[in-house]
């Protein structure tokens, strides 16, 4: 999967849903790994046996960082869109204030390369789709906007400081990988909600909308397998290049309305899912489908796991595993 040497990496926010998936990739690979995590949405547990941990928030990585390490992976960030718009100092502080110490450790030790974890949220209700690298960015929310601040960052630290560096911005990321896998409190993703449904801790899953302009009337996105995500990290390590930043965005290329979403998690659980029609939420775009080619072309990176059956039957059985 990727020719990346042996080496030393800090994977911040590592306790975390795709941050644990990405750090047990590293481990199979071969490589040693160092997970700093604050524990305020990841959980202990979730860091994968043979990963070193060393609890405290992003700001902290200059007491880890030194010149062992090879490169730093980047997930610690806050997420929650609607927590954005209400909080939204919270994000400035911890999402861009954060990488800003983050990336000043990395030039104090001299660690010359980050992958980052970013989001389609940068480029907030697109004109068309499928959405490309080149789309403009306008994000509609603080979650959105502190990502793309940091983005910025990153072009900057790679012109003036040579940093090596690749984004990836990605869909909806759903799925497991073995006893990795999601879990938020509150949970706010579909996939997951909808399986605690059929898991009896929710009566019904609510359809926000249903006279979108698509074929059945609800919002459709891209869904991307959680493994597949971490082999383009993996794969981001060897992409880096010297003084430039490399954006990628990362998504199956197909969507998945979320109508086709209910059905599918009903025919791999064989759970009848109640459903409540609700008011469109504000900012919701009718269609959100990733282009990857740039990612296929520069990365080497095919997703493998593009089967929606699939992807649910895997966070299907994470969820009835954690009971």
């Amino acid at each position: 999967m990727t020719a990346q040497a042996p080496g030393r990496f800090l994977v911040t926010g590592g306790a975390g849903y795709v941050g644990s998936v990405v750090t047990a990739h590293l481990l199979e690979a071969g490589h040693r790994v160092t997970v700093l995590d604050d524990l305020s949405t990841g959980f202990r547990e979730g860091v994968p046996d043979g990963a070193e941990f060393v609890e405290g928030r992003v700001q902290d990585a200059g007491r880890v960082l030194d010149g062992s390490y090879g490169a730093v992976l980047h997930f610690a960030a806050f997420s929650q869109v609607g927590e954005s718009v209400a909080n939204p100092d919270k994000y400035w502080r911890n999402n861009v204030g954060g990488t800003v110490e983050l990336l000043a450790a990395m030039r104090e030790a001299g660690v010359r390369k980050l992958v980052f974890s970013s989001t389609a949220a940068t480029y907030g209700e697109p004109a068309t789709v499928p959405i490309t690298e080149d789309a403009p960015t306008a994000p509609t929310n603080p979650y959105g906007a502190s990502k793309l601040a940091v983005d910025h960052m990153i072009t900057g630290e790679c012109a003036a400081h040579g940093l090596a560096a690749v984004s990836l911005r990605y869909f909806n990321v759903a799925g497991a990988y073995g006893s990795y896998g999601e879990r938020h409190a509150p949970e706010s993703h579909l996939i997951p909600l909808i399986l605690q449904v059929a898991l009896g801790e929710r009566e019904a899953v609510s359809v926000f909308g249903d006279d979108y302009p698509t074929p059945d009337g609800t919002c459709v996105r891209d869904y991307i397998h959680v493994a597949d995500l971490a082999e383009a990290h993996l794969l981001a390590l060897d992409g880096a290049t010297e003084a430039e930043h490399l954006i990628c965005n990362l998504g199956n290329g197909n969507g998945f309305s979320v109508r086709e979403v209910v059905d599918t998690v009903r025919k791999v659980t064989g759970h009848p899912i109640p459903e409540i029609v609700a008011p469109r939420r504000g900012g919701d775009p009718a269609v959100l489908v990733a282009s990857a080619e740039r990612a296929r072309t520069v990365l080497g990176w095919k997703p493998a796991r593009a089967d929606l059956a699939g992807i649910v039957a895997d966070a299907w059985a994470f969820a009835q595993g954690r009971r």
